[in-house]
């Protein structure tokens, strides 16, 4: 269970300050307590005397008048300072986009997403990964910021070189308190043309079947120990759909398939990741018949939401 840390507010005064360590200082009270008897009364005389002296000023003529534009210019001058202020404080936090401030006891969560077109979202309005991101928000509380590094076309093969070679994608991971996962839909359909127009090789023109399926597998296996790595001095919360989801198939192609989803079962708990399949019908799925439409990403998020949001084991 993700156990969120308590923040205890404390009651600030106008005499106030926050020290070192979120002590509450007090202001002006060893002042107060240092004075001496005869001071204090020095103190009384001087306020009866300026009392009397803003009396006799109030009557005389044209007092009100200036009274009055003393206190418009003073509102004025007011209103002016507060917007000076916040431009400077907007500036600020500007700045330290992504800190979290003493005012804000929100979490703040930097999201990862890896994968395909399916991780970009293509065939809807919204993919998984931002209607994942809501999840996160809605039931931790939790401020989220998505980095979203899902590429069209991408295949295992590519993805593991981004891993090892992309200072970008690794300085993104290094600093993630989550990270989604979908890979290999682009490798086997590549293999799938190859078999269709006759030129996969082999015995029965399945050769590339055979050698897309044990480079998956590979692939997978390098990619998991490859994001686990990054989690060496925190806990990330990791999850992965696998393929993304698992395509309908028949026929020559269906124990491949098969042979792959059943490895990213394996790797991910052995890597201790947890991993849903997920299995669309044809009402989830967009008309160009390869990446889920808004209904399909809907349910991809809600498998993921299901396998809850507790970190993984340090290493």
């Amino acid at each position: 269970m993700l156990r969120m840390a308590s923040v205890v507010m404390h009651p600030f005064r106008r005499n106030s300050f926050l020290g070192r360590g979120g002590k509450v200082c007090r202001l002006m009270d060893t002042a107060r307590s240092d004075a001496s008897p005869l001071g204090a009364v020095s103190v009384r005389l001087l306020i009866l005397l300026a009392a009397l002296s803003i009396t006799l000023v109030a009557c005389s003529p044209g007092a009100e008048r200036e009274t009055q534009h003393a206190g418009e210019d003073a509102g004025q001058k007011s209103v002016h300072q507060g917007t000076t202020t916040s431009d400077k404080r907007a500036g600020a936090a500007s700045a330290r986009e992504g800190e979290t401030t003493t005012t804000d006891s929100r979490a703040k969560w930097d999201y990862v997403a890896l994968g395909d077109s399916l991780a970009a979202g293509m065939g809807a309005r919204r993919g998984y990964v931002a209607r994942y991101a809501e999840h996160l928000h809605s039931e931790t509380g939790a401020s989220v910021r998505v980095t979203n590094l899902g590429l069209s076309g991408q295949t295992s093969t590519q993805l593991l070189e981004s891993l090892h070679k992309d200072p970008a994608m690794r300085k993104a991971l290094s600093g993630a308190e989550v990270v989604t996962l979908n890979i290999g839909l682009n490798d086997l359909g590549q293999a799938r043309s190859s078999y269709e127009s006759g030129t996969c090789g082999g015995p029965q023109n399945q050769a590339c079947l055979r050698k897309v399926v044990k480079r998956i597998e590979r692939n997978w296996d390098a990619i998991i120990e490859e994001v686990l790595s990054f989690r060496s001095t925190h806990n990330p919360i990791i999850r992965t759909v696998g393929l993304g989801y698992t395509p309908q198939t028949e026929g020559t192609f269906e124990p491949y398939v098969n042979e792959v989803t059943s490895h990213i079962d394996s790797a991910a708990a052995d890597g201790c990741i947890p991993y849903v399949e997920v299995r669309l019908g044809n009402e989830g799925m967009s008309a160009d018949g390869l990446h889920p439409n808004d209904e399909g990403y809907r349910v991809i998020a809600h498998q993921l939401e299901e396998l809850g949001y507790e970190p993984l084991h340090p290493r």
